[in-house]
């Protein structure tokens, strides 16, 4: 465990803000607060808080005094640049960390090795090795890099100055990590360590088997304190991600045989041994990989997280049955009350069921109305209309909109195929009254003002204006206004969104064109229109659904006072509640099971389908044959070559065109290939320079 430590104490108990009185602090008032804390108060500008906490960076020898005196000693010292870690070495060359028996046999041990290995001594880190500071980073070669991790281990190298691949990967054990800044220079500035990539620098500190605690010293610097420390460190670490991915060369690799050409004397053993993998040898390999391990362990949990939610379902579900329901109310009413309330819950039963079944009887009625209303404006002009629905948040909106007609009349079928599926748009027949009578919903289109179009149902009609766009062409013999409106309507390929739906079908929305724009601009807002313009809207037959509509609403509400002033109505009523909570407690666990079960559908092994996918090119480029693993010369070429997008390099280097070529200019076409081209940075104004 890493016990973290700031260095970078105020030394001072008073400082200057420009532009504002001195401030002092008063430990007494204050408390033992840094000036880092007084500096959100008054709210120092950026410039004035860097120059704060430049002033309070301590230096390097500051710091590995304190770690000497405490006895924190061997440290790795991570530094976010080879420069920087070169730098610090020499900075303290001329400190001394060993005792002269240990500098001695550090001076022995790099005789040694300067007489094995000439050409791999570092000689600008040689004095500092001999002090017991040294550099580890990936400009210096790997013999050098063993030769200090060997001396970390024996104890003869105090501290280590290196970058962050050191973090992970090499067995240097010590003491205590330093961290010499929170965050790191990239191409597009300074960025913030992750909380994963602090931890694993925090990590390394503390010898197994030595050290009972491990010690991490964050050091302040000019670009960030104690604040941003405790940003990352309570963050939160971020879930392991795997990095597999499947690559031309991999997928070549693993399944190529033997070559199109072989030596005829080859033995039979050498042929056994060219024999490729198969498609479900590769797919076990492939499942070995670490984002597998969490898939499957995702996979597993996830599963057994929907048994237990299916199973208090089940629970769950047995306690809100008409039974069980009855079972409470025998326990917690008395018999005179129990008897009263269920007779007067059976009524009340019945009575819903009507009041539902003619509130579904008044909507069709209405829907029939506005049907016959609308079939007398398919010609003739173009009424304006309010369309009305309420989205998921239950709000509720008006549109309003122009009619163009029925989708039945239009002579393309471009759009009329899409509200041909029942099931998707939500169309069904329905009875009128409870006769033999049976009702269709129809599809209409209309343009509304924002200039979009819709796709509509009765369903979704709130008002029709007498008034409209005259069916008058702009010109003398001209398109009329309806038709033209059609042809734009069907010019081009459409994305439609579903805005609400219903058992009486879907309202569907789409944005309209620049052409379309013209039109809707003559669609006027809701208020500019009276209720003297509006069409008459209620048949006689929908306003007797909708008087009876209320008289059974009445009764339904009576009946329901009648139920509320029975002596053991609170009891009954708890017990409704808690009903209640239980079904919203089954909706969200069903919610969570759905969403678990898409999830494991989701879940197939990482890299497999880009593996298939590749496999699939590698068959039609004719460089490996999948079914009998046999190597092209194509595949051949592609599998040697280790970078990225072998096949297209391999197809490259084959072509017969570099044969003509001078040495200069194969060099040329050479050069192109492995390089990385230039990279700009952005200027100070967020802008590219001109190229």
């Amino acid at each position: 465990m890493s016990n973290f430590q700031n260095l970078a104490s105020p030394k001072s108990e008073f400082y200057y803000v420009k532009g504002k009185r001195r401030l002092r602090t008063n430990k007494n008032e204050q408390g033992n607060r840094s000036p880092l804390d007084i500096s959100k108060q008054v709210r120092l500008s950026k410039h004035e808080l860097s120059n704060m906490r430049r002033s309070q960076v301590p230096l390097i020898r500051d710091t590995l005094s304190q770690l000497w005196e405490n006895d924190m000693l061997p440290a790795i010292w991570f530094i976010f640049s080879r420069r920087g870690c070169d730098a610090a070495v020499e900075y303290l060359e001329d400190c001394r960390l060993l005792h002269d028996t240990e500098a001695s046999e550090v001076e022995l041990e790099l005789r040694r090795f300067k007489m094995q290995y000439p050409d791999a001594v570092r000689e600008s880190a040689v004095k500092g090795l001999l002090r017991g500071v040294a550099g580890h980073h990936a400009g210096c070669l790997p013999l050098w890099k063993s030769f200090i991790e060997e001396l970390f281990q024996r104890g003869l190298v105090k501290v280590v100055f290196a970058t962050e691949t050191l973090a992970a990967g090499i067995n240097m054990p010590a003491r205590t990590a330093v961290i010499s800044s929170l965050s790191k220079r990239i191409d597009a500035g300074r960025q913030l360590l992750t909380p994963n990539e602090l931890f694993q620098m925090a990590g390394r500190a503390g010898r197994r088997g030595i050290d009972t605690i491990g010690h991490t010293v964050l050091v302040q610097t000019p670009y960030e304190g104690p604040e941003e420390c405790c940003d990352i460190i309570f963050a939160g670490l971020e879930p392991l991600v795997s990095q597999f991915t499947a690559s031309y060369g991999m997928v070549l690799n693993l399944l190529a045989g033997s070559k199109v050409t072989h030596n005829q004397k080859e033995s039979d053993d050498l042929k056994v041994k060219r024999s490729g993998r198969t498609l479900e040898e590769a797919r076990k390999l492939v499942e070995q990989s670490f984002g597998n391990y969490v898939g499957s362990n995702v996979m597993v949990a996830a599963k057994e997280e929907i048994e237990r939610i299916q199973e208090e379902i089940q629970y769950l579900s047995s306690e809100i049955t008409d039974e069980s329901i009855d079972r409470k109310c025998r326990e917690e009413l008395s018999e005179e009350d129990y008897a009263e309330i269920s007779l007067l819950q059976k009524r009340l039963k019945e009575e819903k069921q009507i009041r539902n079944e003619l509130k579904k009887r008044m909507e069709l009625e209405r829907m029939a109305a506005w049907k016959n209303r609308l079939e007398e404006f398919e010609s003739g002009h173009l009424p304006f209309m309010c369309l009305q629905y309420k989205d998921k948040d239950s709000i509720q909106h008006t549109i309003p909109a122009v009619f163009i007609g029925n989708l039945k009349l239009f002579a393309d079928q471009k759009i009329a195929n899409m509200v041909e599926e029942e099931d998707s748009l939500g169309i069904g027949k329905h009875k009128v009254d409870s006769g033999e009578q049976l009702y269709w919903p129809s599809y209409y289109v209309a343009l509304s003002s924002d200039n979009s179009w819709y796709l509509f149902t009765e369903k979704w009609i709130k008002t029709v204006y007498k008034t409209g766009l005259p069916a008058v062409p702009s010109v003398e013999g001209g398109t009329l206004p309806r038709e033209i409106l059609k042809q734009l309507l069907l010019r081009e390929e459409m994305m439609w969104d579903k805005l609400a739906k219903s058992e009486y079908g879907s309202l569907l929305s789409t944005d309209g064109s620049l052409d379309t724009w013209s039109w809707s601009l003559n669609v006027p807002v809701l208020n500019s229109l009276s209720e003297d313009d509006e069409v008459e809207r209620f048949s006689l037959e929908h306003q007797d659904a909708v008087e009876c509509y209320k008289q059974q609403r009445r009764k339904v509400s009576h009946l329901k006072k009648t139920i509320k002033s029975t002596k053991g109505f609170k009891e009954f009523q708890k017990i409704i509640d808690m009903r209640n909570f239980t079904k919203e407690k089954i909706e969200r666990l069903e919610a969570r099971s759905r969403r678990l079960t898409r999830r494991i559908k989701q879940i197939e092994p990482t890299g497999w389908k880009e593996f298939l996918q590749i496999s699939k090119v590698i068959q039609e480029a004719r460089a490996l044959d999948i079914n009998t693993q046999v190597i092209y010369p194509l595949g051949e070429t592609a599998a040697a070559i280790r970078g990225e997008n072998e096949l297209w390099l391999a197809m490259v280097l084959r072509n017969k065109v570099l044969l003509d070529l001078k040495p200069s200019q194969l060099a040329a076409v050479c050069g192109s290939l492995v390089s990385e081209g230039i990279k700009l940075r952005p200027w100070k104004n967020s802008r590219y320079p001109a190229k």
